[in-house]
């Protein structure tokens, strides 16, 4: 066993774990800290999914770190240019040589006596159990399990004679030139396949239990490109784009919220002028309200133009069975394929599965509430990392970081070794902190592993920038809800 201490240890080099230690280093340079991430490389994300176009679900002025600018004029990015951008930024703050690849956390254990974590670690490399001890423990996985996509059993798909393939795990040898394609889901995953397998494939088939909401956004950002050409600086044409993109996230996903039916006649006529005919509103007509689930965004519709063309098609109805040659629906109509491509979406869970207990006592994630979105309540020294589900990922990614950073600063300055949050029975509900008004699938899902919902600030979680923005840059650090300790007894050597 390898046994080594750290001031804060980061689970994650993926985006969230980037921020954190970016955070780290630029504002606690005395504080030493390491971060265990199961591959091999920086990226998380965007290292697993190897699927053809996978890019990002938002714009990469908000979706790009607010402390280094993203220069790119692509408003949605690839996932191959997004992990270069991750890996130039662990780079520049000096955080790759900090990663150790090849681990997975498998337990922490907060032990009062000694006021630190012990982390029990898996070299998958080499099979080794290593231990770690921390002061402050951060998770920065994500709230997905990278081991399995969620993947429901269709009758009859033992039969199937072609290629059956999850998108989370995507063969690199998989070549779908001159095959018919099945494309089963309507999510984000779902309309980025269809354009870009259609370009080579014979033909696609996006097969849907029920229609999303779409929208469609430039390729390239005028604006932005508009100011290159004048020559504005591009750290100016960052700070605008990204303030600006936020209000405009924010302004629709209200608008959605709170006037319904004017913006689903918004949305819904787009589609039908990008469409001209070519498909059916029927299967871009969801049943629920704009924002019951996560509005879904095509870079210059490009969904649209395979579906004007020709080489694919969209196809609204219930599955009755695989056989040999395809998949029958339950209107009897049989869908030719030569590969399925089940994207159905992911499988939830915290802190990559790792086992968490304060003092041999297991804690049990869904019974905690979130302290401003970011500490579980009754667990010291540790920070979750969750983005927003209304807006890009990575602007509460960064206050989260931010907050953390601010915290150790203030437990250094005032001699704290361990912060709590303590919640009151009045501060709980039953919903997740994922809320209530949405309804996709992996919500449902997660709700048996995501923390609840608080009744009120600081345990309530707004999916608000702005609200967290203060909350997390600018209130004070010291709260009535968090429970300060002063020094631990002497560690053990």
């Amino acid at each position: 066993m390898e046994y080594e201490h750290v001031d804060v240890l980061i689970i994650g080099a993926g985006l969230s774990g980037v921020s954190a230690a970016c955070h780290l280093s630029a504002g606690n340079p005395r504080l030493s800290y390491a971060i265990l991430e199961r591959r091999t490389r920086i990226g998380g994300t965007w290292d697993l999914f190897r699927y053809p176009g996978i890019r990002s679900d938002s714009d990469m002025h908000t979706f790009g770190f607010g402390f280094r600018a993203w220069h790119g004029t692509k408003v949605l990015a690839d996932g191959t240019d997004i992990r270069h951008y991750l890996q130039a930024t662990a780079d520049e703050h000096g955080v790759t040589d900090r990663v150790l690849f090849g681990r997975r956390a498998v337990r922490a254990d907060w032990s009062g006596d000694e006021g630190r974590w012990t982390v029990e670690t898996l070299d998958e490399t080499t099979g080794e159990t290593e231990i770690r001890t921390a002061r402050f423990l951060v998770g920065a996985t994500g709230y997905y399990d990278y081991d399995r996509g969620h993947r429901p059993e269709f009758p009859g798909e033992e039969r199937f004679g072609g290629t059956l393939v999850h998108p989370q795990h995507w063969p690199e040898d998989l070549d779908h030139t001159g095959r018919r394609v099945v494309v089963i889901g309507s999510g984000a995953t779902a309309i980025t396949l269809l354009p870009s397998m259609a370009a080579d494939a014979a033909h696609v088939t996006m097969l849907q239990r029920s229609p999303t909401y779409i929208m469609a956004l430039p390729a390239d950002d005028p604006v932005s490109l508009l100011l290159r050409r004048l020559r504005v600086p591009a750290r100016l044409v960052h700070r605008l784009g990204r303030a600006r993109n936020i209000a405009l996230q924010r302004a629709l996903y209200v608008l959605c919220r709170r006037a319904p039916r004017t913006m689903r006649r918004v949305l819904l006529g787009a589609v039908r002028a990008r469409l001209g005919g070519a498909a059916d509103m029927r299967h871009f007509t969801p049943a629920y309200k704009p924002w019951d689930q996560r509005l879904c965004v095509v870079p210059g519709g490009d969904l649209f133009t395979a579906l004007r063309t020709g080489r694919a098609s969209v196809v609204t109805e219930h599955i009755d069975t695989f056989t040999e040659t395809g998949i029958r629906l339950r209107s009897g109509e049989e869908i030719p394929a030569d590969i399925v491509v089940t994207a159905t979406g992911l499988r939830m869970q915290l802190a990559g599965g790792m086992e968490l207990a304060v003092d041999g006592a297991p804690v049990t994630t869904r019974d905690r509430l979130l302290h401003k979105g970011v500490m579980l309540d009754g667990v010291p020294n540790l920070a979750m990392i969750i983005g927003y589900t209304n807006a890009s990922w990575t602007l509460k990614a960064d206050l989260a970081a931010a907050y953390v950073s601010r915290l150790l600063t203030h437990m250094d300055r005032h001699g704290h070794t361990s912060v709590t949050p303590v919640a009151t029975e009045a501060d709980r509900s039953p919903v997740s902190v994922l809320g209530e008004s949405l309804t996709s699938g992996y919500i449902a899902r997660g709700d048996a592993t995501m923390p609840r919902q608080g009744t009120r600030d600081p345990w309530r979680v707004r999916n608000d920038y702005y609200h967290d923005r203060r909350a997390l840059r600018r209130s004070p650090v010291d709260d009535p809800a968090l429970r300060f300790e002063g020094p631990a007894k002497p560690a053990r050597t």
